[in-house]
């Protein structure tokens, strides 16, 4: 069973959400999910809190404290929601590219220097998923 399975099982067994890991632990709810997919590292007094919190040893997270290999590889994501943002990205990646250009200028927008928040907005032709995502603009420099 990976790491990601083990901390899942954890999860769910205490009935826990990633809101609530975050809040223990003082970050967003989509950072500590990110954590679990070992999309991010965390401090030892981090993996501590959160290794408290799922009854699970301290040790057997360790590798969460580690840089990972960030990024879903070079294969097209078959996830249907995982698909769908690769979708988006797909259809409006250069729209979005030419719109943060316009406004700010040759550059990139972090995902380093970034957050993202999930919240549901309830609708009554269905409820919707709105994302906000907010990272900082570096600028390519010129040499």
């Amino acid at each position: 069973m990976s790491l990601t399975d083990k901390l899942l099982a954890a999860k769910k067994a205490k009935g826990l959400s990633f809101a609530d890991l975050g809040k223990l632990v003082g970050y967003d709810e989509v950072w500590v999910a990110a954590l679990f997919y070992h999309q991010a590292s965390a401090s030892a007094e981090e993996v501590g809190k959160l290794a408290a919190a799922l009854d699970l040893p301290a040790a057997a997270l360790e590798e969460l404290t580690e840089s990972s290999l960030k990024g879903l590889g070079p294969v097209v994501p078959t996830d249907p929601l995982v698909y769908r943002f690769y979708e988006i990205m797909q259809v409006y990646g250069m729209p979005l590219k030419a719109v943060i250009h316009e406004k700010f200028g040759d550059g990139i927008m972090s995902a380093i220097d970034f957050s993202m928040h999930v919240e549901k907005v309830e609708d009554p032709n269905g409820d919707r998923v709105k994302l906000t995502m907010s990272g900082k603009f570096l600028p390519y420099k010129k040499w």
